[in-house]
């Protein structure tokens, strides 16, 4: 399993990215949560299979038909980003930060 910490910057909130994220992830299996940031970039930790990952990542670069995407920024990360989480959910939405 890997966990990925993904910044994305552009036209990226109120399109809709947060969510379009979320719909992404949970149908490509993928755990982990996505939230606005309060500089205008959306966040997200992805965890799993490596080539799930990239695949979701490459979505990313994409994004929802009314975003723009101008950059995405893809590191390493540990599994306690993961535990931002809400309980019992696989893949969550959070609160902006």
């Amino acid at each position: 399993m890997t966990v990925t910490h993904v910044s994305i910057r552009g036209r990226v909130q109120g399109v809709g990215y947060r969510a379009w994220t979320a719909d992404e992830a949970r149908r490509r299996s993928l755990e982990g949560w996505v939230r606005n940031r309060r500089d205008g970039s959306v966040e997200a930790v992805l965890s799993g299979a490596e080539g799930v990952i990239a695949d979701m990542l490459a979505a990313c670069r994409r994004g929802p038909v009314s975003a723009r995407v101008d950059a995405v920024e893809a590191n390493p990360a540990n599994d306690h980003m993961l535990n931002l989480r809400s309980a019992g959910e696989r893949f969550s939405l959070l609160p902006t930060l």
